[in-house]
């Protein structure tokens, strides 16, 4: 029987320390860039690949403004209220590595409108935290 799908999350530099699974399909990752202040913000899906493994499927990415090095895809589209909004043009995602410094504000984790800091779901050990699509273990 097929497990519920959802993230995994670990820290990178504790392989030991037992992972936190989070029952999701659909979440949000939101931060704010620590130089140039500016807010982002993906989207992302948990489904099956054709074999069916769990993978990540990028959705829609915001940015609200641009900055040194951190200008929006040529086809992003500039909305009024100062957001600049594309569709990322990447492969199913079998890992993202969050790097979560102590020196700045942690990741935001939206699901379904609401967000808390992800340091309420997995705490931060100052370093990468790993997010894997997965199933229930």
């Amino acid at each position: 029987m097929l497990g519920t799908l959802g993230v995994c999350l670990t820290l990178a530099a504790a392989p030991l320390a037992p992972p936190r699974f989070v029952p999701v399909q659909a979440f949000t990752l939101a931060w704010t860039h620590s130089i140039e202040k500016i807010r982002w913000e993906e989207d992302y899906r948990v489904q099956q690949d054709a074999a069916g493994a769990p993978v990540l499927i990028a959705g829609h990415a915001r940015i609200l403004g641009s900055g040194a090095g951190m200008d929006p895809p040529p086809d992003a589209v500039h909305h009024a209220d100062g957001w600049y909004e594309y569709q990322p043009h990447t492969a199913p995602l079998k890992i993202l590595r969050l790097t979560r410094s102590p020196y700045t504000a942690d990741y935001d984790w939206c699901v379904a409108g609401r967000c808390e800091p992800l340091r309420a779901i997995m705490p931060t050990d100052g370093d990468v935290t790993l997010l894997q699509p997965c199933r229930r273990p």
